[in-house]
């Protein structure tokens, strides 16, 4: 598998309303951090993720966290 471009070093801090969204993995996704169907052709799939309560989440830009879509701060230690 190819390594996801890092969309921003840094997370997506929004408030969210409770739903269903798609996260972006790749990085590609010109509507960060959320999918827009850029993966296509790439060996990424988007992540749906359910949010019950509104509240404000912290979603990774990096792309390389290992509890994805939330940041888990591993953007500290990688090199653009």
């Amino acid at each position: 598998m190819s390594d996801p471009v890092i969309a921003q070093s840094y997370p997506y801090v929004l408030e969210l309303e409770p739903g269903t969204y798609w996260w972006c993995s790749c990085g590609r996704s010109t509507n960060q951090p959320f999918c827009d169907g850029s993966h296509k052709m790439t060996d990424f799939s988007p992540l749906e993720f359910t949010i019950t309560t509104k509240d404000k989440y912290w979603l990774c830009g990096c792309k390389h966290s290992k509890k994805p879509p939330f940041c888990d701060g591993i953007h500290k230690t990688l090199k653009d």
